[in-house]
């Protein structure tokens, strides 16, 4: 049961980088409304965190572990991490208790690693968590076996947490046209 204050929101832009959504599914146009979720989200005074992974393809002050420049001057507040769940060996629950936070709106890349791992650390540890489904990407994983396509995996993302329930906490699945952004000014 969630002991969290879920009366204000914070937006999650997870690993939007160069290295990561180069051949993304959708790439511009997701990174698009990501931009006008940022863009909503501080005109509600809505907390807006990037999270930041590096690891040893994407070597801390690359290019490849840059964010990418539609967003890179929005990225104010930075979470950095080296492990899918953005909450696993970092800063984030911490960012998130200053600002009040108990409900997340998650954004980014890669849906079939940390946004999946992120959705379910978030849900675990006590956040209502909710999946933009059209504000996610993927590249294509058969190169390391995978079995489906990069929009496959979006799709099944979108479906299994439209469906997903936790005692004391809610999941949603919606495109970014419907966020609703709770505990802003607006």
């Amino acid at each position: 049961m969630s002991t969290l204050d879920k009366d204000r929101t914070a937006l999650l832009v997870i690993d939007v980088q160069n290295g990561v959504v180069a051949q993304a599914e959708d790439r511009d146009g997701v990174i698009g409304r990501i931009r006008g979720l940022v863009d909503r989200a501080h005109a509600e005074d809505v907390p807006v965190v990037f999270v930041q992974h590096s690891d040893e393809e994407l070597a801390e002050g690359s290019d490849a572990w840059q964010i990418v420049d539609a967003l890179r001057a929005e990225a104010q507040t930075v979470v950095h991490k080296r492990y899918g769940d953005a909450f696993e060996d970092t800063n984030l629950s911490d960012v998130l208790s200053e600002a009040g936070v108990g409900r997340l709106v998650v954004t980014g890349a890669s849906t079939d690693a940390c946004i999946r791992c992120t959705l379910h650390g978030g849900l675990a540890r006590g956040y209502d968590v909710t999946l933009v489904t059209d504000a996610h990407t993927a590249e294509d994983m058969a190169q390391w076996g995978s079995p489906i396509t990069a929009r496959q995996a979006i799709d099944y993302a979108n479906l299994y947490w439209s469906f997903t329930r936790a005692p004391g906490r809610t999941t949603e699945a919606v495109p970014a046209a419907e966020v609703e952004f709770i505990g802003g000014a607006a």
